[in-house]
């Protein structure tokens, strides 16, 4: 943690992050955490350099995003472990976005690790951890008040568009995005203007990804299983992303070298021709 850091006041603290007022109103501070949970908190440990990693991958993902139109809460990476973001109101609800039968997916419908999804499949999940986080409709989202039907439709819209984007992006340095989860919240511009905006965080500890060729998993399940080292997943991703920080020295070299244009600019232009085609 920075000092940086220390003397703001404290706004929130999750799991896996930290959140600090902001310089400016309308901002916070997302400070990462080396702290690593499974969904059921059975298993935490502290694995040193994680936060580093995490928020430069999703620093660079979400920055890319905003260049292409997807509205991020992301406004700018400010160091190694710490980002500006702008004060959404969370909507408490996990969207899972799914290309390949893994995880609870394949567990719940006797599906084989890795089948290929007819179409991408989204799902929601009420993030509420003493109920262990249970799947919703749209229809409970509704009624109970959580997001109203144009707020869905809004969410599913870009759940869809970020995929297409993603999955290229990765595709585009040897990797398959199985799935991820996805967190949105309310900016209000003005008294009577707001928009979704995508927010939490899009990192490895939220994706499911893996190595094309080989189908190794290169995540979070890696800690879930105890089957492989979660660093060096973790680095594997950031490398072929082209951002890997130097955790060693202290500083970051990441962001520029290898800056990951070409991919980007293919999946940018991959998820256009999509929407072209769907019009």
């Amino acid at each position: 943690m920075s000092l940086f850091s220390q003397k703001r006041k404290k706004y929130y603290e999750g799991k896996t992050k930290i959140l600090y007022e902001g310089p400016e109103p309308g901002t916070l501070v997302q400070s990462f955490k080396d702290d690593t949970t499974t969904e059921n908190g059975a298993k935490h440990e502290v694995i040193s350099g994680k936060g580093v990693l995490n928020n430069t991958i999703s620093s660079f993902l979400m920055s890319k995003m905003n260049e292409i139109g997807i509205p991020c809460h992301f406004i700018k990476k400010l160091n190694m472990r710490e980002q500006l973001i702008a004060h959404v109101e969370m909507i408490p609800v996990m969207v899972v976005v799914r290309n390949a039968a893994a995880g609870t997916l394949a567990q719940r419908y006797g599906l084989e690790r890795g089948q290929i999804l007819p179409r991408a499949i989204v799902e929601y999940f009420l993030k509420k951890d003493e109920l262990k986080n249970p799947m919703v409709s749209e229809e409970h989202m509704t009624a109970f008040g959580i997001a109203s039907l144009p707020e869905i439709d809004e969410i599913y819209s870009l759940a869809m568009r970020i995929n297409d984007y993603l999955s290229g992006m990765f595709l585009g340095v040897g990797l398959r995005l199985v799935d991820f989860k996805l967190e949105f919240g309310r900016q209000f511009l003005s008294d009577h203007e707001l928009r979704i905006v995508v927010a939490d965080e899009i990192s490895p500890d939220v994706c499911r990804i893996w190595d094309v060729k080989t189908n190794e998993s290169l995540d979070k399940d890696r800690f879930r299983t105890g089957e492989g080292d979660l660093m060096a997943g973790y680095r594997d991703i950031a490398a072929r992303l082209g951002v890997f920080p130097d955790t060693a020295s202290g500083t970051d070299t990441g962001g520029d070298i290898l800056s990951m244009t070409d991919a980007a600019e293919r999946a940018s232009k991959l998820a256009k021709d999509k929407e072209a085609g769907g019009r």
